[in-house]
C-alpha cells in the first residue's frame, strides 16, 4: 500500500476554511510585506514561545543569521556548534566569515554534548549554536552554565523544536536569541519558506528589528548595514491559523512515537531497532529518528515498498567538502560519525493511521527476518 513520509493534504483539510479566507483577505488588502497579520502572528508566536519580544522572518536560515549579525560575529571571529545539524545551522557562521568549531554529539538525543564545548573555548569565541534537533531540547542547564561563565551568548537553533520544552521552559527561551523555521515540513510550517526569532533582551530585539529591513530607520536612513530578512504577510496569515493547531498536531506526533515504541517492542525488534530518547519534558517529534544495523539496504528495501523515510543528516559538517579548510578528519567525532552511518527517520506525522505504522514496522520486521 506504502505510506508517506509526509502528507500535508491531510493536514490541509482540518484548517481549509479558515486559512483561504486568511489568504483571500490579504490578497484583497494590498498590505503584502509586514502590516497587521506579521503584528498579530509576531504577538501569538512570541506568547507560545516564553518570550518577551519576537520577529517574523524570512526563512529559518535568516534567523540565525540576522542572530549572528545581531551579535556582531564577524571577520575572525569563532562560533561553537555542533558538527550534526542541517548545514544552515553552520553555513551561516561561515558566510559571516567567522570559523566554525563543531562539537560531537550526545548519543541519545543526538544533541551537541556539553562535556565537549568548554575545551573548544578560545579568546576568539563569540557564540555557541545550540541545535534542539528533531524536536528536543539539548541540555540547556549544563550549555548556559558553561556560557555564562565565559560570558559568551548562545544563540538556539529551535528550527525543529517550536513548542519543545526543558524541565517545563520552551525551547528557543534560553539563550540571547532563539531560531525557528516554517519550512512546510516543520511542525508549524508555512505555506512557503518562513521563519521566527524571540529574544529577552529589549536592546537586542531593537537590533534584529532594524538589521531585519537593511538597518533602516527611519525609511532611507541606515543607522547600519542588514538585509531583506522580513516576513510577508500571507505566511503571516496562515501561520497564525496553523498556530492554533499547533499543540494538537505535537501531540498527535508523540502519541505516533508511543505506538512505535509499543510495535516495536512488539514485534521483538528492541535488539535490532534503537529508538529515539525522550529525555526533555516536552519532545515535539519533528522527527522520529531510529538507529539501525545496514542503515542502507534498509532504507532500499522501505522505498521498494513505498514506505516513506529520509537520513537525517548522511553527512556530518566536518565531512563536508567546503569544509575541508578546517582541518578536521575521519575519527574526530566518533559519535556523530557512527549516528550518520545508522540513522533514519520514519513517518511520524499527526495524521498518519495505526494501519500506516504497523505497515512501516512489520515491514521492518520483515526485512530483519
Amino acid at each position: 500500500m506504502g505510506v508517506p513520509l509526509l502528507d500535508l493534504k491531510r493536514q490541509y483539510e482540518v484548517f481549509q476554511d479558515e486559512v483561504e479566507k486568511e489568504i483571500v483577505e490579504v490578497a484583497r488588502s494590498g498590505y503584502y510585506i509586514g502590516g497587521p497579520k506579521l503584528v498579530e502572528f509576531e504577538k501569538r508566536a512570541t506568547e507560545y514561545c516564553g518570550c518577551k519580544y519576537g520577529l517574523g522572518v524570512s526563512s529559518g536560515t535568516d534567523a540565525l543569521l540576522v542572530s549572528l549579525m545581531a551579535l556582531d560575529v564577524g571577520q575572525g571571529d569563532e562560533v561553537i556548534t555542533t558538527t550534526f545539524s542541517f548545514f544552515a545551522t553552520v553555513g551561516v557562521i561561515a558566510r559571516l566569515g567567522a570559523k566554525p568549531v563543531l562539537c560531537d554529539i550526545d548519543a541519545g538525543t543526538f544533541n551537541i554534548d556539553p562535556a565537549k564545548i568548554e575545551e573548544k573555548i578560545t579568546d576568539k569565541t563569540k557564540a555557541i549554536i545550540v541545535v534542539h534537533l528533531y524536536g528536543q531540547c539539548a541540555d540547556m542547564d549544563a550549555i548556559m552554565a558553561i556560557a555564562d561563565k565565559h560570558g559568551i551568548p548562545v544563540v538556539e537553533d529551535a528550527a525543529q523544536s517550536i513548542g519543545a520544552e526543558y524541565k517545563g521552559k520552551r525551547a528557543g527561551s534560553f539563550g540571547a536569541t532563539g531560531c525557528y523555521s516554517f519550512f512546510p515540513s516543520k511542525n508549524l510550517g508555512a505555506f512557503g519558506d518562513g521563519g521566527f526569532v524571540t529574544t529577552n533582551d529589549e536592546a537586542l530585539a531593537e537590533k534584529l528589528a532594524l538589521l531585519r529591513n537593511h538597518g533602516m530607520d527611519p525609511k532611507y536612513y541606515h543607522k547600519m548595514i542588514g538585509g531583506n530578512f522580513r516576513m510577508d504577510a500571507m505566511q503571516a496569515a496562515i501561520l497564525s491559523v496553523k498556530l492554533k493547531h499547533l499543540d494538537s498536531w505535537s501531540e498527535g506526533r508523540a502519541k505516533n512515537a508511543d505506538l512505535y515504541r509499543k510495535l516495536f517492542a512488539e514485534a521483538g525488534l528492541i535488539d535490532k531497532v534503537k529508538l529515539p530518547e525522550a529525555r526533555e519534558s516536552r519532545h515535539i517529534y519533528n522527527q522520529f529518528t531510529i538507529l539501525v544495523e545496514n542503515r542502507d539496504e534498509l532504507f532500499k528495501a522501505l522505498q521498494e515498498k513505498k514506505i516513506g523515510c529520509d537520513m537525517y543528516y548522511p553527512v556530518s559538517f566536518h565531512e563536508q567538502e567546503c569544509f575541508e579548510y578546517l582541518g578536521y578528519k575521519k575519527g574526530d567525532f566518533p559519535v556523530a560519525e557512527s549516528v550518520e552511518m545508522k540513522c533514519m527517520s520514519l513517518p511520524i506525522f499527526t495524521e498518519l493511521t495505526e494501519a500506516e505504522i504497523k505497515e512501516v514496522v512489520e515491514a521492518i520486521k520483515e526485512f530483519y527476518a
